[in-house]
């Protein structure tokens, strides 16, 4: 390996392990496969542009472009062509849109944040530059020392946005990346000065003395290393720095790191990659506990994009909350309960019952309370882990009767809590007018909404991709698959277009029964659902998730209004089944019913996969469209690179005398083809119904030549010449291949900057090659035409002989 290709290899590995460092910033781990495929092709490309003869600066130009292609394959599908693999008219727009998004990202989530598009394309592009910087100024312009301060810029960022995520692994794979970068330029710079001399030493321990200043220039590197690690342990604490960022002070009224992330882009992320890690346990003293569900949040503002909280400022965490809104009557029961959080739940806003009423918490100036949600968000991220407290949440228990009959919601709350994004699809009003045609009041149409959704028209599916945006509405109510987040989303918009108050709560479903009303939440249970208000009664939960979850207490599976206040059911007459039939299995109990894992009811969600770092299909598709982009594009040059070797390949040999070779007849006219061709790149077509002498003469004449690429040209064709009509037995031992290559530089001389750059990317005689293999099918088709016919005729023969006797009939 050449010590360029070194270069290049090593350059791409320490661009790939500094942006190791960026791995905390997002939920899951799989988007640096895609950086790394980028750091490779990025690799590749400026590898290939080296070898050409192409003005330096081409190179990064070149690995820019590269880039630029392929962050529009990998994020701007939806506006390309071929089914995503090849960018289309409208791609721009949608990686603008894209990139406009992952920039909102960064405004709203905390780290770490859900792996979306607009996130994802920020991190891999950036990943993209600093490989194509590193690359051009270690490679290209061979200043590897220089080449430290992109990756530090990269290792600088990624470990400040990490916070308390970030570690001194990062430094040290960044650092070591960076040195084997710094060695591999050192030795070469070394082999340019020779051997080290070392007095009286012989040569065979130059080689040695080499190797011993090579050595001793890796370990200052590693000693250097190891200092910068341990030198943080033994000097005091600071409380931000290089390997320890610090983290911003929390103002009073100012909500912390972790509010800023978004629960219902964070879910999707939980739901489709479900596990069963245990995230809390908690006992509730009430009889449905099971039908319970733990609220850490919600979400009541919709601005086309996703749903989000619409709190700028929070206030202090006092026992006792406030009044919760909308309630008429607070003297009702309450339910105590216990909570304990595991350490696999890194960061949460606080999972409570809805509405809880106090909240005792050990450290309650670690949180703060957004009045108008009830959320109770962490100031920090350990706030959260391993946490123990006591929430005290008020058991309201209407009836299907009292919500018919509730009165209409007050103004401020129906302006707040119906606005819609103007550019809202049309497609959604109009189907909650069609499902709730025949709803008299708001329960009626909630609940038509709820049957619809939970009706086998809809599939819960995990599979399809997330977003709670209007496209992704639109979407949903198109092909009518999805998970929680959609079915939430949609009914709480559609509620919003009939005028219904509603939002989007966050959460867990019911624990599982662990014995002794302890129960058990894991990573399977993330649900989010749509809250609705109702005057009197507040905020109540509805559940359109088919399969998922329990149905609230007050919902019916008729929407027949009735006048007479229906008696209130016993905690034995109340059915914790979804909407689906159960299955009459005896080894499915009343939890694996509402989470639909019944048999084969519904696509069991175990079936998910973690997290992975394996290239997906879109990736290696992408990756395969590019390679292939790229080696049709690198055919011809390839082509035409190998033909003029094999065509001079002997042209310049010395004979046994160290005289000049005999030629052979066929390598004086490969040499006089090559001259042909070459001219042919540059500007000059063939003329076949010349001479070589006249042909030497226009060649001469056209491109200008100088006296010595004329005076080589002339020698060209006279060789030519004898070959083609002197008597046979003439020898012919001049250096023709130094004649071409003579000739060569003469045509490039006086060529113009865009015919040089043709003749090495897409050289016209390269046609040539379509030629051959043109020519070379139509043999092949003729010879596969031939074998088929004999075999056709030594099956078919004795066939037609037998029928030829039978004709005839028998002999007489």
């Amino acid at each position: 390996m050449t010590t360029r290709a070194k270069l290049t290899v090593y350059s791409a590995l320490a661009t790939a392990l500094a942006s190791l460092c960026l791995t905390p910033l997002l939920t899951t781990r799989s988007w640096i496969t895609h950086a790394f495929l980028v750091i490779a092709v990025i690799a590749a490309v400026g590898a290939g542009l080296r070898r050409s003869p192409l003005y330096r600066w081409t190179v990064p130009v070149g690995q820019l472009l590269v880039l630029f292609l392929l962050i529009l394959m990998g994020f701007a599908g939806s506006g390309s062509l071929l089914g995503g693999l090849v960018p289309g008219p409208s791609s721009l727009r949608v990686l603008d849109r894209v990139f406009g998004s992952g920039l909102d990202d960064i405004q709203q989530y905390a780290i770490p944040a859900p792996p979306n598009a607009g996130l994802r394309l920020i991190l891999v592009t950036s990943v993209g530059l600093v490989a194509v910087v590193v690359d051009t100024v270690a490679v290209t312009y061979r200043r590897s020392a220089l080449a430290g301060l992109p990756l530090l810029a990269l290792y600088s960022v990624g470990n400040g946005l990490a916070g308390d995520r970030g570690s001194w692994i990062w430094f040290g794979l960044a650092s070591a990346g960076y040195l084997v970068l710094l060695f591999a330029e050192g030795q070469d710079r070394v082999s340019r000065w020779g051997r080290v001399f070392r007095g009286n030493s012989n040569s065979s321990r130059g080689t040695d003395s080499t190797r011993a200043v090579g050595l001793g220039g890796q370990q200052v590197g590693i000693l250097a290393l190891i200092v910068a690690l341990l030198l943080p342990v033994l000097l005091p604490h600071w409380d931000s720095g290089l390997l320890h960022p610090g983290s911003a002070a929390v103002g009073k009224n100012a909500i912390g790191a972790a509010t800023s992330l978004d629960p219902l882009v964070s879910l999707e992320s939980e739901v489709t990659k479900p596990t069963d890690n245990e995230l809390l346990t908690y006992t509730l003293d009430s009889e449905l506990a099971d039908q319970i569900y733990l609220r850490t949040g919600a979400l009541d503002q919709f601005d086309g994009t996703n749903w989000k909280l619409g709190s700028t400022t929070v206030n202090d965490l006092q026992t006792t909350l406030p009044t919760p809104e909308g309630l008429r009557d607070v003297n009702i029961p309450r339910i105590e309960g216990d909570f304990q959080i595991s350490d696999r739940l890194e960061k949460s806003w606080l999972p409570m019952p809805y509405p809880a009423a106090s909240v005792q918490l050990p450290n309650r100036a670690d949180w703060k309370l957004d009045p108008l949600t009830r959320t109770v968000v962490p100031t920090n991220d350990r706030a959260i882990r391993g946490l123990r407290y006591h929430v005290s949440s008020l058991d309201v228990r209407p009836t299907a009767n009292d919500l018919r009959t509730a009165a209409a919601a007050p103004q401020d709350i129906r302006d707040h809590y119906t606005g819609l994004p103007s550019d809202l699809p049309p497609v959604v009003a109009q189907q909650a007018r069609e499902v709730t045609a025949k709803a008299q009041n708001d329960y009626d149409r909630a609940m038509a909404l709820v049957n619809w959704f939970t009706g086998p028209q809809f599939q819960y599916d995990t599979a399809v991709t997330g977003g709670t945006g209007s496209n992704a509405i639109a979407v949903f109510l198109r092909d009518r698959k999805g998970f929680c987040v959609h079915f939430a989303s949609t009914m709480a918009a559609m509620a919003r277009t009939l005028k219904i108050p509603s939002r989007v709560a966050v959460g867990f479903t019911p624990g599982d029964a662990k014995g002794g009303n302890v129960y058990s939440v894991t990573g399977r249970m993330y649900h989010a659902w749509p809250e609705l208000y109702f005057a009197g009664y507040g905020w109540l939960r509805f559940e359109p998730t088919p399969s998922r979850g329990v149905q609230p207490r007050y919902s019916e599976q008729s929407t027949t209004p009735t006048t007479v206040p229906t008696q209130r059911p016993t905690a034995g007459a109340q059915s914790s089944a979804p909407v689906p039939a159960p299955t009459t299995s005896k080894d499915c109990d009343a939890k694996q019913r509402q989470l639909g894992e019944c048999g084969g009811s519904s696509k069991a969600v175990s079936t998910a996969s973690d997290d992975s770092w394996l290239l997906s299909g879109q990736v290696l598709g992408t990756a395969a469209t590019v390679a292939l982009v790229i080696a049709l594009l690198l055919v011809p040059m390839l082509w035409r690179a190998a033909l003029r070797r094999r065509r001079l390949g002997g042209g310049g040999r010395r004979g046994p005398g160290g005289g000049p070779a005999e030629l052979t007849d066929a390598q004086v006219l490969a040499a006089w083809d090559e001259l042909i061709d070459s001219a042919w790149d540059l500007g000059i077509p063939p003329d076949e119904s010349r001479t070589p002498r006249s042909t030497a003469r226009r060649i001469t004449e056209k491109a200008e030549l100088d006296a010595d690429s004329a005076a080589a040209t002339g020698r060209l064709a006279l060789a030519t010449e004898r070959v083609l009509y002197a008597p046979s037995g003439q020898v012919t031992t001049a250096p023709l291949a130094a004649d071409v290559r003579t000739a060569r530089q003469g045509l490039r001389a006086t060529a113009g900057r865009v015919e040089r750059a043709r003749a090495v990317l897409l050289p016209p005689s390269s046609a040539q090659l379509w030629w051959r293999i043109s020519d070379a099918l139509r043999t092949a088709r003729t010879a596969i035409g031939t074998r088929v016919g004999r075999v056709s005729a030594a099956v078919s023969g004795p066939v037609r002989r037998v029928l030829s006797r039978r004709s005839r009939g028998p002999e007489s």
